[in-house]
């Protein structure tokens, strides 16, 4: 996507271009593609109402360029005082989220955003290492990222909630929205896929609403940006991102070939979702509210008696209640 020195001109505004943007053909300088990032996002906010001028927003954070990416473009478009940073320690043998993230406290200090920082272990009582050790002396079939992604969705959910905020806000590219919605269409959810969706319904009033402002810019879209923005990239590749691969993993691949085969695809697919679910959204808005698990008291799904993560730990044999300490609430840095 850089372009090498060759003299290619800008097809905006006839500056030295350094990025060739393939999806739409166009050759771009650093500020008119940096521009169209931030405009395209914009765009996305304002056409879900992802949020407004006035919503204060929990921004989840990871420390690497994706993250990095969603703050500086966020910082263009809605007011630092109105957001929170929450970091979120899984607990990774030589994948300290903490160090990765650095500058991610120095940012939340500078601009005065509080950064609250919770762990697994102190969340679920164990980390993520030693949950995907109990899983495999148990014989389990069950991938780290499952483990993963569903108690980092939890936290984040739950900590929004007690703390106020109307928004919680991730920084999933395109490429990780069109993995999802393929999924959720090859597994035949389709009430997963409406739910999924930034102008879905909440069919709890225990859901804070999760949004993905980058859910239309690709993700080399988001390493050129960090890289013209002279982030520096500290990112490790999870350790078990490789073990027991998932469906997930499986669709990337085939949608980065297909991708590479056909520029614009991935963009044109989730557009075409977005039609769909919007003619979706209307019935699964009349559904009833989502029963609440027996155990923890969060929501679940329809006739299950308790939530994902309490089945999960459960079939661990792990017996504490998942949830934020008291005091919680209170901790954080600035």
């Amino acid at each position: 996507m850089l372009l090498q020195k060759s003299g290619v001109r800008c097809s905006e505004c006839g500056k030295e271009a350094v990025v060739f943007q393939r999806h739409t053909g166009r050759a771009l300088c650093r500020e008119c593609f940096i521009n169209d990032v931030v405009s395209r996002v914009r765009n996305e906010v304002n056409r879900f109402s992802m949020f407004g001028a006035k919503d204060n927003v929990l921004v989840g954070v990871s420390g690497g360029k994706d993250s990095y990416v969603l703050i500086d473009v966020l910082f263009k478009i809605h007011d630092p005082g109105r957001m929170g940073f929450v970091l979120i320690e899984e607990g990774i043998p030589d994948y300290g989220r903490l160090e990765q993230a650095g500058w991610v406290k120095e940012l939340a200090k500078d601009s005065g955003v509080d950064l609250y920082v919770i762990s697994f272990k102190e969340y679920v009582g164990y980390s993520l290492k030693e949950l995907v050790d109990l899983s495999r002396r148990r014989g389990l079939k069950v991938s780290p990222c499952t483990y993963c992604g569903i108690t980092r969705r939890r936290i984040m959910n739950q900590l929004a909630r007690e703390l106020g905020f109307r928004r919680v806000l991730t920084a999933h590219t395109l490429d990780d929205e069109a993995q999802t919605a393929l999924m959720n269409i090859l597994r035949g959810d389709l009430l997963r896929l409406v739910q999924g969706h930034p102008a879905g319904p909440l069919l709890s009033p225990l859901f804070v609403r999760r949004v993905k402002p980058l859910r239309k810019v690709y993700e080399v879209e988001v390493a050129t940006y960090a890289y013209l923005k002279g982030f520096v990239f500290q990112e490790r590749e999870c350790p078990y991102i490789q073990e027991m691969p998932s469906l997930r993993a499986q669709l990337r691949k085939y949608l980065y070939r297909l991708e590479m085969e056909a520029p614009g695809s991935l963009l044109r697919f989730l557009e075409r979702v977005d039609e769909l679910v919007h003619g979706l959204i209307p019935k699964y808005s009349s559904l009833p509210e989502l029963p609440r698990c027996v155990r923890c008291g969060e929501p679940t799904a329809y006739g299950r008696k308790y939530c994902k993560l309490c089945e999960l730990l459960m079939e661990l044999g792990i017996n504490k209640v998942p949830g934020l300490r008291e005091e919680f609430t209170l901790k954080h840095t600035q």
